[in-house]
């Protein structure tokens, strides 16, 4: 007859043995897109593996289980500064659409979102080359007009929401001149964050300008703070507006370079408030988020 304690140590295993077999079973596959690239030079890396990419959900380290080239359609809405403050600038807005599009190649949908008195639609979402040029021809700045950077975020993030794909980006060009928009940033945060959608941000920051005691323009650097670092997009400042078709090639490269990574969530009643990627290496810095669509 086994002795007491021995019976215990049976009993104990014989409990815990089903439950983590349990817990593993029920381990949910999440998908999360993103880029690598190298710190110094913002080069994006061709290859990465699972080693190189920190997955965390409130703030505790995922498996990652697999990492493939991203493939799949992303559409790209590119909202442009057509305020007054851009008339000398339209020039180069244009040029920086053109690379934009070359370095997207055939990724895509792209659209082409104005943002002088209010955001409009200069060219819908689009494949063909020919229709997209077409819209940045009609790339213009509105005599008399201020910007409006909330409401364009916040209206171009509730025609992603309704698009169907795993990934999706919206870039921003603006002046960083006044904001004429009317709600507050929180808004248009929840709508970007909703839409799924990663927020890439070039804008111009010219030396002594510097209209920080304007609310609204406190109201969108905080959107654009917030929405860059929470949808694990890109900043790049510029200070002359000749730099916009650089900027926008290496936005390009970013989202072409995108890895659709695989990895492991344990089963939950609570879906995790926030989820982070970071490179794994300190050389190198890491782009993305959660995919689009995925349930909680």
């Amino acid at each position: 007859m086994a002795s007491r304690p021995t019976c215990l140590i049976v009993a104990v295993l014989a409990c815990l043995g089903p439950v983590d077999g349990r817990a593993y079973a029920q381990a949910r596959e999440r998908v999360a897109f993103v880029t690598v690239a190298d710190r110094a030079t913002g080069t994006p890396r061709d290859a990465v593996t699972p080693a190189d990419i920190v997955i965390r959900e409130d703030g505790t380290t995922r498996e990652i289980l697999r990492v493939a080239r991203a493939t799949g359609p992303m559409p790209v809405a590119v909202i442009v500064d057509t305020s007054a403050a851009a008339e000398s600038a339209v020039p180069d807005f244009r040029n920086a659409l053109t690379a934009f599009a070359k370095g997207m190649g055939d990724l895509g949908p792209l659209a082409i979102v104005g943002m002088g008195a209010r955001p409009a639609v200069i060219t819908d979402y689009t494949s063909t080359p020919a229709t997209f040029a077409a819209g940045i021809g009609r790339v213009f700045s509105q005599p008399t007009t201020g910007a409006t950077v909330i409401e364009a975020i916040d209206e171009v993030s509730r025609g992603l929401a309704k698009r169907e794909s795993e990934r999706a980006a919206l870039v921003l060009v603006s002046m960083g001149g006044l904001e004429m928009s009317s709600p507050s940033y929180q808004r248009a945060l929840t709508r970007l964050k909703e839409s799924g959608a990663s927020l890439h941000v070039v804008m111009l920051q010219l030396p002594g300008r510097s209209p920080l005691g304007v609310d609204a323009v406190r109201e969108r650097d905080r959107l654009l703070d917030l929405g860059v670092r929470q949808t694990g997009g890109s900043r790049n400042d510029v200070l002359a507006s000749m730099s916009f078709p650089q900027a926008l090639s290496d936005i390009a490269r970013l989202l072409t370079h995108q890895f659709r990574v695989v990895y492991a969530r344990p089963q939950t009643l609570i879906p995790p408030e926030s989820v982070t990627v970071t490179a794994a290496a300190p050389d190198a810095v890491a782009y993305g988020g959660p995919a689009r669509g995925q349930p909680k």
